[in-house]
């Protein structure tokens, strides 16, 4: 089964990882599993401040951060693994690569780092939920 993995380094993708160790069905079966994170874009007004370069450095670094315990975790555990970082909206991102890549399953954590955010637009998982047409599993 290939599955999709979005990370934002919240504890809700801790608790999602922590979900996976204790099932062992989803680490023992022959999984593909891309492990995704999204990093917001700055503003294009903010970004015009700073070089091209500054910027891709900026969001490589912000991605590393995220995938650093996870690549712990997927080698602890064995798992045949990808790492995928984009830029731009989450759920649109995480939505449109799941259509795309042909995924069979999107896991993730119910909720994430933008809580104020969710007043306004509503969770990623939600919008992902609503934009995807692939089943995704949510975990608390």
């Amino acid at each position: 089964m290939k599955i999709l993995l979005p990370v934002d380094g919240s504890s809700y993708t801790k608790h999602m990882l922590a979900w996976l160790a204790t099932h062992e069905e989803w680490l023992s079966a022959p999984h593909e599993y891309t492990v995704l994170t999204v990093v917001p874009l700055i503003p294009p007004h903010a970004a015009s401040m700073f070089p091209a370069d500054q910027l891709k450095t900026y969001y490589d670094d912000s991605a590393d951060a995220i995938f650093k315990p996870i690549r712990k975790f997927t080698a602890k555990h064995d798992m045949a693994t990808s790492f995928v970082s984009k830029t731009g909206h989450p759920p649109e991102v995480i939505s449109k690569l799941a259509d795309k890549g042909k995924f069979d399953l999107i896991i993730m954590g119910s909720h994430g780092h933008g809580n104020l955010m969710n007043l306004v637009t509503g969770s990623v998982a939600t919008q992902v939920l609503a934009r995807s047409k692939v089943p995704v599993l949510l975990v608390r």
